[in-house]
């Protein structure tokens, strides 16, 4: 009888072309594949939370696959796959779920944040972007703000996607300072192509003086993504958390 289990883990997005697997570029989803079918000598098909574009990080993601039967007893698979994964990928737990749990459809909510630097630091520049100081992060917050009373963010969506509709629910939206750099804090029920990176790239038109509370909203509501700003670099941007109904870990 088949099993279904949720894996949840950390990657560092630097080396690869996102979490999708890709034709001709090394993709986190395709490393993780191949340690889990190795690791357990069966082809095994996992499905991520969502994708992450290349150079985007994780500090936690989240997907699921099926396993015919029990694992071994004894059998530490989180162990197994963190000695034979990257240093860049870091597996944190297995929890077994409701068979038709699934790690995308059922999340109820994703939490992103984007880094920033002001300052050039060695140590970095692979893990934050750099901007010129002197942006009025208090603007920035007011715009950010005004996210929470929209819904359809086609501005900021890549564009030609094949999603359904561009409807998200974002309950935070929030610039913070902590050790030295500036991070964006935003979360939703669901994001749409590119949405995180293209927001910040608008607020940062803000915080610049370039553009103004109004003219933010009316980026907005003109659901035009030319209106926007440039979407700023991937390797500011991290997927940090990702929430489940208590239900799917209830067993019968």
């Amino acid at each position: 009888m088949k099993k279904r289990y949720f894996i949840y883990f950390s990657y560092k997005g630097t080396a690869y072309h996102g979490w999708q697997i890709q034709p001709n570029g090394t993709s986190v989803q395709g490393v993780l594949t191949k340690a889990l079918c190795t690791i357990l000598r069966a082809e095994i098909e996992i499905v991520g939370a969502g994708r992450t574009d290349a150079g985007v990080h994780a500090q936690i993601m989240v997907a699921h696959f099926d396993l015919e039967g029990e694992l071994p007893v004894a059998f530490d698979l989180i162990a197994k796959l963190n000695s034979f994964l990257p240093k860049d990928i870091a597996m944190i737990k297995l929890v077994q779920v409701l068979p038709n749990a699934h790690a995308r459809f059922d999340a109820i909510s994703r939490k992103y944040e984007y880094h920033v630097v002001t300052q050039k630091s060695v140590f970095k520049s692979e893990l934050a972007a750099r901007i010129n100081p002197g942006l009025d992060f208090e603007a920035m917050n007011r715009a950010a703000d005004t996210l929470l009373e929209y819904r359809d963010f086609t501005s900021f969506s890549k564009l030609h996607t094949d999603v359904k509709t561009n409807n998200c629910c974002i309950t935070l939206a929030q610039w913070t300072y902590s050790e030295e750099e500036w991070v964006f804090t935003i979360r939703a029920d669901r994001f749409l192509r590119n949405m995180v990176r293209a927001i910040v790239g608008t607020l940062f038109e803000v915080g610049r003086g370039k553009m103004t509370l109004v003219e933010f909203k009316a980026v907005i509501e003109g659901k035009d993504r030319c209106k926007a700003g440039t979407s700023v670099p991937a390797h500011g941007l991290y997927l940090v958390d990702i929430q489940y109904p208590e239900s799917i870990f209830r067993l019968r």
